[in-house]
């Protein structure tokens, strides 16, 4: 394995390195997001637990459902985490893959293209997770429907 000292081969590779850098900002700011959703779905959760112990029995039925949808809230959240963080770690094995191919005599162009690809699709399903998160959370509101004005 031979290093080139050409200047323009490496600030070439550099160039190339750097373009996925701005994806893992993007997911830097989702992972940071879907964490603090994650946190309050945990203090909900925590709430709502403390309500169980102190309600009468006829809203227990309530409040296992609510929790239970905070469970799925939750698992959603956490899976969106796993899948950014894999995301992450892709996108930073590409920026190694196409700098060393642009800078040594490894020809790992395919690799460089099939870690970026599963970085965005882990990307996509990360979104998904995300979104469905969010539906089931505004899902639990009723935003007034249930009220009869006066």
């Amino acid at each position: 394995m031979s290093f080139p000292l050409d200047t323009d081969t490496i600030s070439h590779g550099i160039q190339l390195a750097v373009a996925p850098v701005f994806l893992l900002t993007a997911v830097s700011g989702m992972i940071a997001t879907v964490a603090g959703r994650l946190a309050r779905i945990i203090d909900r959760a925590r709430v709502v637990e403390a309500r169980l112990h102190s309600s009468d029995p006829v809203a227990t039925g309530a409040i296992w459902h609510e929790l239970g949808e905070l469970r799925t809230r939750g698992h959603l959240a956490n899976s969106s985490i796993a899948l950014l963080t894999l995301c992450a770690f892709l996108i930073g094995a590409t920026i190694v893959v196409l700098f060393l191919g642009e800078t040594t005599d490894l020809q790992m162009r395919k690799l460089a293209v099939v870690s970026f690809l599963a970085g965005v699709v882990c990307f996509m399903l990360a979104l998904g997770c995300f979104l469905v998160e969010t539906y089931i959370a505004t899902r639990l509101l009723n935003f007034g429907k249930n009220h009869v004005p006066r």
